[in-house]
Parts: structure tokens; sequence; C-alpha cells
């Protein structure tokens, strides 16, 4: 267990934990609680009860912690597009690609198989001790706040595994505060631990099934946002002097002028195939009316603010 601490440390993740595959009951609950909260959203949370059992023949569930304080944020893209998407640890060309390829890599140098199957991520590291819950459900961890992504690889092999962790609330969150809650531009946010994803603005602004625009009351509370949103995180004490911005990130430069909300309107289909759809890929390829119709709202409210 410890030398996979110490390479996943030395490829630039900020922690490692190891725990044992095991069902999460305590996810099932919390999808269970927010399907009877909000039955409206229940095919939301029903393609996550497939996370609940770890993959068929998991024996280990190994979790790292990557941070992205660290990056520079671009002003024209700030409280546009959401900083985890700007830094987005999938894209081949960055460091936290290339250091998730290298682990995995090393993992299988170990006689490791990993096994396919996806995890509850955010509960692994929780369980696992290298992160805790704040009350707007992000994990969260002393050095980085939320500015975070966690990973989880299932393996086939027993290993030696951290103490696992009962209590995974954050100790600087309390009911006194609820910052984050009151902050929710559509209330999507309405308690501690709660929170319909069909209100979340990531999901209204990604939703392609949604061929009617939201109401104008919602699409009044979104703001500019385009992709993604920040709002719960970024009035959280808990984040306060959080995000460093020490480094650019690769590329996402080149993207400041395609993402103005002026010159999404004007994006002819070529130019969203190639160049904006790559790079922000959750609406997808046939849907740049979805991008335009974003990109009106957020000009829309811009311009009454």
């Amino acid at each position: 267990m410890t030398e996979i601490k110490e390479k996943a440390l030395q490829l630039g993740f900020s922690a490692c934990g190891i725990i044992p595959a095991e069902p999460f009951a305590e996810y099932k609950k919390a999808l269970d609680e927010r399907v009877k909260s909000f039955p409206h959203s229940q095919m939301l949370y029903d393609q996550l009860y497939g996370l609940v059992t770890p993959p068929e023949g998991s024996k280990s569930i190994i979790t790292c912690v990557a941070p992205y304080n660290h990056f520079k944020i671009p002003k024209s893209l700030e409280n546009h597009v959401g900083k985890m998407y700007m830094f987005d640890g999938r894209l081949e060309y960055s460091e936290e690609y290339r250091a998730k390829a290298e682990f995995e890599t090393y993992l299988k140098t170990l006689g490791l198989k990993i096994l396919d199957g996806g995890l509850p991520d955010r509960w692994v590291s929780a369980k696992a001790g290298i992160t805790k819950f704040g009350f707007n459900n992000f994990a969260y961890t002393e050095e980085h706040g939320s500015y975070i992504i966690v990973h989880a690889w299932s393996v086939d092999k027993v290993l030696e595994y951290d103490p696992i962790v009962k209590d995974t609330t954050a100790e600087g969150c309390s009911e006194d505060c609820l910052l984050c809650v009151d902050a929710c531009p559509t209330k999507a946010l309405c308690g501690s631990f709660s929170m319909d994803r069909g209100r979340c603005i990531p999901h209204i602004s990604n939703d392609v099934h949604s061929k009617e625009a939201p109401d104008a009351e919602t699409e009044k509370q979104m703001g500019v946002w385009l992709y993604g949103c920040d709002a719960c995180q970024d009035v959280c004490p808990m984040n306060a002097g959080k995000m460093k911005e020490t480094e650019e990130f690769p590329l996402l430069s080149e993207f400041e002028e395609y993402m103005k909300p002026e010159n999404i309107l004007k994006m002819d289909q070529e130019t969203y195939a190639n160049v904006l759809n790559p790079r922000f890929w959750y609406i997808g390829e046939d849907n740049m009316w979805l991008w335009k119709r974003n990109a009106a709202r957020a000009l829309a409210n811009s311009q009454s603010q």
C-alpha cells in the first residue's frame, strides 16, 4: 500500500487511499432520499444506482485526489464556465490525464487488473479518509478545498486498507452557515446534503433532451453561466483563498474568443464541430442549438444586470 501511495504522490496527486470493495450503502440511501424528495428528477438519479455495487470481481478500490486550484482562471470565462470544465483532466494533453494513465500502467505492473465499471468516486474518497463532504455535496480537502477531481479504480486483488471513516462531513461545514444553499441561483440546493439534480445549472445548461427553453424565471436565475456553475463552491468559507492560480492550463486561452456569447451565436457548424465541441463535449456535436440558446440567455442576462 505504501508503494502505491508514494507513486500517486510522485505523479502529482495530492492524496491516495485504499479501501475494500464493498457496496456503498450510504450512497444508495442518499439516492433513495433524493428520489423521494425530487420525484420529478428521478430519471437522473436512477442512472446512478449502478454505482452502488463495485464491479464484479472487485477486491479493492484505490482512490486519488487531483487538485486544479493551481490553474489560472481566464477573466472572460469566470462565472461563464465551471472551473472543473475549464481544467478538464480528461483532455489528453493535460497533466492530470498523463498522471492517471501512468498510474494505471504502474498498477498493472504490480499485477493488478483494473476492472471496468463506475464507482461513486466522492464516496470512495470520503470513506478512505482523503476527503470530506461539504453540505453542497462536493468533496473537500483541507489544502485545496473543493477544487479537486477524485479518481477511483477497482482492482482484483486484496490490498492493505485504510481505516474506513464513519464521519464524512467536513469539520468546517456548519448548519449555521449554509451560504452555499443561499447562493444557489436556481435553488437546486435546498438544504444540507440535499440537491435537486434536475434544477442544477450544469444539468440544465447541458440538457439536450429538453428542446423547450426553461421557464423565464429559471432562465433569469441561470444568469450568465454557459457551461457548468461554481456558485455554491465560490461562496464557501472552506474555499476561501484556495484558488492559487499559479499556472496556465494548456491551450485554455485559445478558447476565450470562441466562448464569448456573441461569438457562439455567430458560430458555424464546422467551427463548433472541430473547435468547441471536442473541448467541451457534454452538449454533443449535433446540439449546437443548445450552446446558442445558452449564449442568447447569458447575453440577455448580462445586459439586464
